[in-house]
């Protein structure tokens, strides 16, 4: 057995040899050189990690072994390329108690503590998560009866006088065929709205920040609150709210539930706050049934009709200056319907068009590279009308992502789910 004071000479030793790799790390963090951040978190970890295989006290060995998971989960991230959040308070520090000193906080002093931290959050949300939208309704071909659904949605939510019964949806999910404009439909609510727009990718508040994923989205949510109304958007949603019953982390199951009970608007029902939570999913079946509940609008996003197919082209190319004769229009969006494109195919099938049209009139374009920057600037670009033949290279090279057994599932999944 360990002698008692040998012990005490082992806490010192690696308390010094986790506080010097600590001073080392947050240095490094400060400099950006994440190499030697990444070295001194995980040096720091280990130290920690043996500090606490000495440690008599239960409470205080589950803190250090806390905190040297803490440290090593941020030093392998690192190496990965993942740069912790810079404004969370006591991102890199510990308590004294995790020291094993100090054990006399009061309780203001942790409360207070627990407030800066509750801030920090809230402090990059609002620096990370709220984006400026320039998409306006406009600028979406098709899906009329989805944007009016939206539209009123987030009107009545300003409208003040009105009676009770009379509510706004707080949760509508999108769902469909990659790339038929779900993100768009999320980012025009807010750019015609004038309604604070929180676009969120779901990786963006998954267990990266020492395990409190949680609190990011009760942050989020917070600050949805204070800036209402506002449109938090959760793109890629599927993956955290995956069926309960399946295998999921245990990370993703904290920020799950404390989803739900946001999504319940269980803490802004007296504040007469808005905020519309939009999720889109490109497989609506994976998702828990206890999610889907709390989103009463799910709203099939389908491949454009030939109607919408026309609107799309024009918005790419008509409306952005170019001239397009309306037979070749028509024909072009009669081929992109037989052919399943969605809507960000046509986007890069008329963006591949134009191309083959500038190259076409240009042919020594890419001579410029090799002269000033001054002189690019003031070369005039050859422009002519779109042709046939521009778009028929396109579709040479163009292949749908979409296959028709997958418009049978969606449509199969909206009939017995939607409610769009």
């Amino acid at each position: 057995m360990l002698r008692i004071g040998y012990i005490g000479e082992i806490e010192t030793i690696q308390h010094n040899e986790f506080k010097k790799y600590k001073e080392i790390s947050e240095k490094a963090m400060a400099d950006e050189d994440y190499p030697a951040a990444a070295n001194a978190f995980l040096k720091a970890g280990r130290a920690m990690g043996k500090l606490a295989s000495v440690t008599e006290s239960d409470k205080l060995k589950e803190k250090r072994l806390t905190l040297a998971k803490n440290y090593t989960s941020v030093g392998k991230e690192l190496e990965k390329g993942i740069i912790p959040v810079k404004s969370k308070p006591k991102e890199y520090r510990t308590s004294e108690e995790v020291y094993g000193r100090g054990n006399d906080n009061t309780a203001a002093d942790e409360a207070e503590s627990g407030k800066g931290e509750e801030e920090g959050f809230e402090r990059y949300v609002e620096e990370n998560l709220i984006a400026t939208s320039g998409i306006t309704w406009d600028g979406i071909g098709g899906l009329d009866g989805v944007k009016q659904t939206i539209k009123e949605s987030v009107v009545l939510s300003i409208i003040e006088e009105k009676p009770e019964a009379i509510k706004p949806w707080k949760g509508i999910l999108l769902f469909g065929p990659p790339g038929t404009g779900k993100t768009l439909l999320a980012a025009a609510t807010a750019g015609s709205l004038d309604a604070t727009f929180f676009n969120v990718k779901v990786g963006q508040v998954l267990s990266k920040y020492f395990g409190e994923s949680s609190k990011l989205v009760s942050a989020l949510y917070s600050v949805g609150r204070k800036k209402a109304p506002s449109i938090v958007f959760l793109d890629e949603f599927d993956s955290i709210a995956l069926s309960r019953s399946g295998e999921v982390a245990e990370s993703s199951r904290r920020v799950l539930s404390t989803l739900l009970s946001e999504l319940d608007g269980l803490q802004d029902k007296d504040s007469g706050s808005f905020v519309l939570t939009m999720a889109a999913t490109n497989t609506p079946w994976d998702i828990d049934s206890a999610v889907l509940s709390r989103f009463p609008k799910r709203i099939h996003i389908p491949l454009p009709d030939k109607e919408a197919c026309l609107e799309i082209i024009r918005i790419h190319t008509i409306k952005n200056g170019l001239k397009l004769d309306e037979r070749i229009l028509d024909e072009v969006a009669e081929r992109c319907t037989g052919n399943l494109f969605a809507g960000r195919d046509i986007a890069t099938l008329c963006n591949d068009a134009i191309w083959n049209m500038v190259r076409s009139e240009n042919p020594a374009l890419e001579s410029l590279a090799d002269k000033p920057v001054d002189a690019i600037r003031e070369y005039r670009l050859k422009v002519r009308e779109l042709t046939a033949g521009d778009f028929e290279k396109s579709f040479e090279s163009m292949r749908g992502a979409v296959k028709e057994q997958d418009v049978e599932m969606y449509e199969g999944w909206a009939a017995e789910y939607g409610s769009g």
